[in-house]
């Protein structure tokens, strides 16, 4: 019996294709609204790009969130928690709404949205374990491409929609909407929601133990301890003491703090067993357990090698590609290239590649999809090539020279299909770390997952700007193509036949 058709048999519920739209419109759009459309409202409220640049705070708690995930595998169910939060940030919005005709709305909304920043995080963990337990493997796959498609609508409905709400008729409105897109799509959650999910330990016991404390003292440590770093970076720039290094003040900050935690996260591997015997002498055996059985599998080495470099190309590429347009000249097109092709291409492209992967199983479909979403770095470095004479004749130029009907059109063409091949890439990642997530601690699993799989962007952004202004954008992508292919390589030595056996079992 599939995982529908368990769902048609009991009481009426959402279909899959339904609420998996609707629980990742959810999860991308309180993303946008405290990741972009906050820098918006702050600098239409007057504040400095240095205060601006603090809004990176916001990001702390996806870098840190698997630290209590564990939490959410054991206390309660992940419909619970996902109905919790989404409430939750609902009510914060409105308070956003409440807060913006304030004089001093921009303080009290910044601490507002650090707060909403760690639900928000905590909502994402909810929805991805709600999703690996309440489909079985097949569907996952299946279901791949709505979860791309709702959360990227999400994203632009923040970037686009709502900030253009504020700046045009005000911010509580823009937020007082959001606030009521959330609130309607929570209480058609609670009635249409499946439950799905194994019985665990009920959440108030969480909220009886001592556990709360420390769940609540380490965000409000984390965020201090970052509000002082930025603080004192900043200083140290403005007195010119980073002059030679002075690209490190560049660097994201929560970037720096994933960094930090892959390290410590290699050094746990090899430290495992004495860490862990540590732990559960302090009463933290399930928490442990948590992080360990992530680190206890077979050829735990090239899985996190593999999950650590299969990104690199990809990031290298992205960084590159809007100021590649820029210097081409097509800035003004970049727009409905991105928007208009670009959009459709992915979600066609993640909709395509999971419903293959549950065809014809993940094993066949990887490398295919790896190795397309890789090959776009060669197709943007022959174009880049064919197209140098415009890069250099339009790079800081006031009035670009047009390239061409027919090389605009090949450019529209390759952008689509970077982002179908993306697409392909992103479910086949996707349902990778989906694979590694054991029954006990699926949301933490993919939570420490994704959080790796991010840290390549840290290297790949600070880098290639370097490479680029170095080697040129057609030999810059050719060199990102190069250094996509240690990841691939891998692809032979991760255990892919478990991921085999478990959808034979399914």
């Amino acid at each position: 019996m599939t995982t529908t058709e368990k769902q048609i048999s009991g009481p009426k519920t959402a279909p899959p294709q339904i609420w998996t739209f609707t629980t990742y419109f959810c999860e991308g759009l309180p993303y946008s609204i405290i990741r972009t459309v906050s820098t918006v409202f702050f600098r239409d409220n007057g504040v400095s790009l240095e205060g601006i640049g603090l809004t990176s705070l916001f990001g702390l708690p996806w870098a840190l969130k698997f630290f209590w995930a564990p939490h959410l595998d054991r206390y309660g169910s992940k419909r619970q928690w996902l109905l919790i939060m989404q409430i939750f940030l609902a009510g914060l919005l409105l308070i956003a709404a409440a807060l913006a005709p304030l004089p001093q709305a921009t303080p009290l909304i910044g601490a507002a949205f650090l707060i909403g920043s760690f639900l928000a995080a905590t909502h994402d963990i909810a929805i991805d374990g709600y999703y690996l337990e309440t489909l079985d493997t097949r569907d996952q796959a299946r279901f791949v491409g709505y979860r791309v498609m709702a959360y990227r609508i999400a994203m632009m409905a923040g970037a686009g929609i709502i900030a253009t709400i504020g700046v045009t008729m005000g911010w509580p409105a823009a937020f007082g909407g959001s606030a009521i897109i959330l609130a309607l799509f929570s209480a058609y959650h609670l009635r249409y929601l499946p439950r799905g999910e194994a019985a665990h330990l009920p959440l108030f016991m969480l909220l009886a133990t001592e556990k709360w404390g420390r769940l609540l003292k380490f965000p409000i440590i984390a965020a201090l301890a970052m509000v002082t770093l930025l603080l004192l970076a900043r200083t140290i720039t403005k007195q010119d003491l980073l002059s030679r290094v002075g690209f490190l003040a560049d660097i994201d900050p929560i970037a720096l703090i994933s960094m930090l935690l892959v390290i410590g996260l290699i050094i746990v591997g090899f430290k495992r067993k004495k860490i862990k015997k540590w732990l559960r002498q302090q009463g933290n055996a399930f928490f442990s357990e948590a992080f360990f059985s992530f680190m206890d599998r077979e050829k735990i080495g090239p899985i996190l090698a593999f999950i650590l470099l299969i990104r690199t190309g990809e990031y290298l590429l992205s960084s590159m590609v809007a100021p590649f347009m820029v210097d081409l000249g097509i800035k003004k097109h970049y727009g409905w290239i991105s928007g208009g092709i670009g959009l459709p291409f992915s979600i066609i492209g993640a909709m395509l590649g999971g419903w293959l992967i549950s065809k014809y199983s993940f094993k066949k479909m990887i490398w295919p999809f790896l190795f397309a979403q890789n090959f776009t770095n060669l197709a943007y470095m022959f174009l880049a090539l064919k197209l140098n004479d415009f890069v250099l004749l339009n790079t800081g130029n006031p009035t670009p020279v047009a390239i061409g009907g027919i090389n605009l059109f090949a450019v529209a063409c390759i952008h689509a299909f970077d982002q179908f091949a993306g697409g392909l890439g992103t479910a086949a990642l996707m349902i990778f770390l989906m694979r590694l997530c054991q029954p006990r601690f699926k949301a933490a699993h993919y939570a420490i997952g994704t959080g790796l799989m991010s840290f390549s962007g840290l290297y790949a952004g600070v880098a290639s700007g370097f490479l680029a202004a170095w080697a040129g954008y057609g030999y810059f992508f050719g060199i990102s193509f190069l250094l996509s292919l240690p990841g691939m390589i891998l692809i032979f030595y991760i255990p892919l036949k478990e991921c085999q056996q478990k959808e034979a079992l399914q």
